[in-house]
This record gives structure tokens, sequence and C-alpha cells, in this order.
């Protein structure tokens, strides 16, 4: 496995490359990680996995600087996980200048849920993944679904630009209790780290409220907002909304996901389930 750190490096590891599959990261990797990795091994042709922080979509009370920078550890990761090149690049290599160019998404898709809370989120993103999708120019990318609302926004951006690269997604990986893993974890005291299952757990309860047959998705949203309240977490929110565009359900027929963050102590936590 080559680790690489510049942009012309890149490009002369990737001449004449065919089939490579992409996996951006931003570090601090977990199994969750690694299992996109490992799909994206089987998928044959080169893996490319990319280690790069990215200022563009943290806001500024956000934890940009506290990120963890965690390079060797995650490199000694991945290696065994089927990565053939890890790209980690500077925040000079990748942004020589401010970046003046940037991709803002349609309000209707990224205005909304993460979008609202994290204004900006996504038009970071997807600069960032645009701008790595031109450097390691795949065949194929791998996103994990637990980023549901990204996963969306990054297939939109690769269908209205025409980008020649399939989106694949990855399922969630979770710890034995159901927790969502996720690198924010580790900022979870001990306590706050046994509380955390709940929020997998209150979208469990959503799933089959809806299964049963519960019509009224404001109250069961509003229910389930309450229990994390209760519980003393500060719930941004809990939505269920159709897989397609994230919008409320119309008709019975609608193919839906729950989506949740709510913050417990200082971290705050994103998961969704599919109903």
């Amino acid at each position: 496995m080559r680790v690489i750190h510049t942009v012309a490096e890149l490009r002369e590891a990737l001449a004449g490359a065919r089939g490579t599959t992409f996996v951006p990261t931003m570090g601090n990797l977990h199994e969750g990680h690694l299992s996109l990795v490992k799909q994206a091994r089987a998928l044959g042709g080169p893996v490319v996995a990319s280690i790069f922080v990215n200022r563009l979509q943290f806001a500024p009370h956000e934890d940009f600087g506290t990120y963890p920078r965690t390079l060797q550890r995650d490199c000694e990761l991945l290696a065994p996980a089927g990565c053939d090149i890890v790209f980690a690049p500077s925040e000079a290599e990748l942004y020589p200048e401010p970046q003046g160019y940037k991709v803002v998404p349609p309000p209707e898709l990224a205005d909304i849920l993460e979008g609202h809370f994290r204004p900006g989120f996504f038009t970071g993103v997807c600069t960032v993944v645009l701008k790595l999708f031109n450097l390691v120019q795949p065949a194929v990318a791998v996103f994990g679904k637990k980023d549901y609302q990204q996963l969306m926004v990054i297939r939109r951006m690769v269908q209205q630009l025409a980008l020649p690269v399939r989106v694949e997604a990855g399922d969630t990986t979770r710890a034995d209790d159901g927790l969502a893993l996720s690198s924010r974890n580790g900022y979870l005291s001990p306590e706050e780290r046994a509380e955390a299952v709940q929020l997998s757990r209150v979208l469990r309860g959503v799933r089959e409220s809806i299964v049963q047959g519960a019509g009224d998705h404001a109250a069961v949203e509003a229910q389930a907002m309450q229990h994390l309240a209760d519980r003393g977490w500060k719930p941004d929110y809990i939505a269920i909304r159709r897989r397609a565009d994230l919008q409320p359900a119309t008709s019975a027929g609608d193919a839906l996901v729950v989506l949740a963050a709510a913050k417990l102590g200082s971290t705050r936590l994103i998961d969704n389930l599919e109903i």
C-alpha cells in the first residue's frame, strides 16, 4: 500500500489505471470505514482511500480544530482491509488557493435536516468530493448509508453533473448494542456511551410504529423526540421521510427512512433506519 501526499504523485500512481474504486474519508477510521474499503476491494480494480479533514464542511463553532488526526493508525488499518493507495493531502495541497468555486446543491435536498442545522455543510461536502473525484477519477465510489442525506446529495450531484462515477452504498456498521459506529463516538464519556444506544432504539421504535400502521408521522416523530429529551438528550430532529428525495411522505406506498440527529452531552450523533 502506498501513502501519497501530493496531487502530482497521485496522478502518476493512477496513470492508466482502470476501474478504480474510491472511498473518501476524514480519517480517525473505525470498522464502518473499513467495511466500505472491503466492499470496494470486492468490486475489483485499484482501491484508493482518501484521508482529509475538510475545513469547508465545518461551521466556525464545530470541531474542525479538534477532529482527531490519526494518519499512522489509519494506514495500519487500511492495508489489511485491501486498500492500495492512501491519498492524504495537506490542506495547502488540496486547496492551494482559497476555494472560490464551490458546488452548491439544491436547497430542497441540502437545506433540510442536516443542512438546516449545519448551514453550508453540503456545499463543503460536494465541493471536496467533486475535487477528489477529479483527482482520483474513480469508476466507483463507496459511501456509507449512516450519512444518509450525504449519500443522497452525492448521488444527485453525480447524476446532474453527468459524472462518470457509479456511487455504491455501504450498510451502516453497528456495535453489538446497536449504536452506529462513528468517529465522534470517541468523544463520549463511558456513561454517555452507555446511553448513546438509545438513539438506535428510538429509531427502531419509530420503524415499528410505522410498520404497524401509524399514519400520523408527526405524532410519532414528536413522541420519539420527547423520549430522548426526557433522557437528557437535545434532539435536533427525528424525521420520517421518503427515501427518494427526503421529503415528507405523500402516499402509503412511499419507501421510507427515519433519520435522527441529537446531542448527548457535547457530542452530536446521527443515525437512520430504512423502513
